[in-house]
């Protein structure tokens, strides 16, 4: 037997066993969610649909992909939770976002948790007054440029008009004041919660300020979000390339700058599922054209450096950016080389939101490492499949909740010579708006899983015995306990920066430690090594 028939059988085999567990209804919806990859072959994947309830899911909630992703890293807003203080709190810092203030005296909220903090007198007679009183609370304390406000699952279930209240303390207090219906169950994931934030911050934050950055080139970096300081390592490249960064969205990033990102001249987009819309969406408005690329990786960084510098044709600038790669990847090259003694050959698996999962399978192929297995946790197929698919994706009930903006040219600020170039570099084979999806760039006869529940995740571990899972918080402890090291790619555990060159070297020398120790299959669960304990109830019958 060849060894891609061995790896065939187990796939099947894996598959056999984590669907024979579940009822007949689940087995038939979970199987169209779990594939075996062929990048030769049309596959379809089921993704961006409910969770089965009790399936132990790994995703977030709509109100965490709103407040948590998208706006929580931005330092100078005033994020303010309405709900109970638990949804709050959790998301408070839970993400290791990183910021640098211009100044001492810049605002930074990142490190504060403000909340209505609702009691159940709120529940029961509504929480508007309260909010009201939270956000002219809040202003006099702390006199920020703009206030966003957050409903929580409560805050829809009893009908406060979050979007009313803010009208009326924008009005009293003469800042930008804007809520976001983004209740927990208003998706199927996180991924909603992001939808709608592109939406808010398109219809209320971009275009206020029409003054532009200084700077001969200009861009916007979207769903880049600094966890562990990535944003540094990029915006460091982008000043010595000669590139002025206008706006984040929304890693080291000012509402300042994303109020006058329209003025950029170029949109950049890296996660694609998180920030894909407002790029869109400001082509539509603005005529600002956007391309996709990833610093995640040696090689992907040196490749997206050239193809920011392609577009500008500036032969200064192409320079300078084949000096940096020209650099940078010896030093690259002399630790992966070192590092692969001990990661060759070893098995990764990944299953992350965004586009990490994604990503981060070329800083493993880098170091030589064999990716089994691989999925996001709130996908929607062209993130998979490919931008190529998005005429085929049927709109469902669940995606009715989010509002679809209709965007039109706007008659003073639409910037027909950006359009004028993107047909110019068109014309020369340069891409736009274009994104492959992880499965074209998977090996075949690896397995792909969307919405991945901890019972597969087990099986996986069981059958293909991996050296690293990567995933989050909610799985780390769970996969550990089995004997396995997960390293968090959500908030990086301790670690990273993990962006660009640098932040490539950092990646390296975590996993070489973290899969070249051997504590790992010493780790014992306590029911492996104890004597089971048994024991028998009894009711005395009257």
């Amino acid at each position: 037997m060849s060894p891609e028939e061995m790896k065939n059988n187990k796939i099947q085999e894996f598959t056999v066993d984590a669907l024979s567990k579940y009822p007949g209804k689940v087995a038939k919806k979970r199987s169209k969610s779990i594939l075996t990859n062929n990048p030769e072959a049309a596959l379809e994947i089921q993704a961006n649909v409910r969770t089965i309830p009790g399936i132990i899911t790994q995703r977030g909630c709509t109100y965490a992909g709103c407040k948590g992703v998208v706006l929580g890293p931005t330092r100078d807003v005033l994020n303010l939770t309405h709900g109970p203080i638990g949804c709050g709190y959790y998301s408070w810092l839970t993400r290791r976002n990183q910021t640098r203030p211009e100044t001492d005296e810049s605002a930074n909220f990142i490190t504060y948790s403000f909340s209505t903090d609702m009691q159940d007198e709120n529940i029961v007679f509504g929480g508007e007054k309260k909010l009201k009183q939270a956000i002219i609370e809040a202003y006099e304390i702390f006199k920020p440029h703009s206030i966003a406000v957050f409903s929580t699952c409560p805050v829809g279930l009893i009908g406060d008009d979050v979007h009313q209240v803010c009208a009326e303390a924008e009005k009293e207090l003469g800042i930008n004041i804007f809520g976001f219906s983004c209740e927990g169950y208003r998706g199927v994931s996180q991924s909603a919660g992001h939808h709608i934030a592109n939406n808010k911050i398109f219809t209320d934050v971009v275009g206020i300020n029409d003054e532009p950055k200084p700077g001969k080139y200009t861009v916007n970096l979207l769903g880049e979000y600094n966890i562990g300081g990535d944003a540094f390592e990029i915006e460091e490249l982008f000043e010595e390339m000669g590139i002025t960064l206008t706006s984040t969205f929304s890693g080291n990033s000012s509402i300042y700058d994303m109020e006058r990102a329209h003025t950029a001249d170029l949109n950049m987009v890296m996660c694609h599922r998180s920030i894909n819309y407002i790029a869109e969406m400001m082509e539509k408005k603005y005529g600002t054209p956007w391309i996709k690329v990833n610093f995640i990786g040696a090689e992907s960084t040196a490749k997206s450096l050239m193809k920011i510098a392609d577009y500008f044709d500036d032969e200064e600038i192409i320079a300078k950016t084949k000096a940096i790669i020209e650099r940078e990847m010896p030093k690259v090259k002399a630790v992966v080389d070192e590092v692969k003694k001990t990661t060759r050959g070893k098995r990764a698996m990944l299953f992350v939101g965004g586009s990490r999962a994604h990503h981060y399978q070329d800083l493993f192929n880098e170091m030589e490492m064999e990716i089994v297995a691989a999925g996001y946790e709130f996908a929607h197929r062209d993130d998979y499949e490919g931008r190529k698919v998005l005429p085929d994706i049927k709109v469902d009930a669940d995606s009715r909740n989010i509002e679809e903006l209709t965007v039109t040219a706007d008659p003073e600020r639409y910037d027909a010579s950006k359009q004028e170039k993107k047909v110019k570099k068109e014309a020369e084979g340069y891409l736009f708006e274009n994104y492959e999806g992880m499965m074209p760039e998977m090996k075949k006869g690896t397995v792909v899983i969307d919405d991945i529940s901890h019972w597969e995740s087990e099986k996986l571990i069981e059958h293909f015995k991996p050296a690293v899972f990567c995933a989050g918080i909610k799985e780390k402890y769970a996969i550990q306990k089995m004997g396995v090291p997960l390293k968090q790619l959500h908030s990086y555990d301790y670690g990273g920066p993990y962006a660009a060159f640098d932040g490539a070297i950092n990646f390296y020398k975590d996993i070489e430690r973290i899969v070249g120790t051997k504590i790992w299959s010493m780790i014992k669960a306590p029911w492996e090594n104890e004597p089971e304990l048994v024991g028998e109830v009894y009711t005395e019958m009257q």
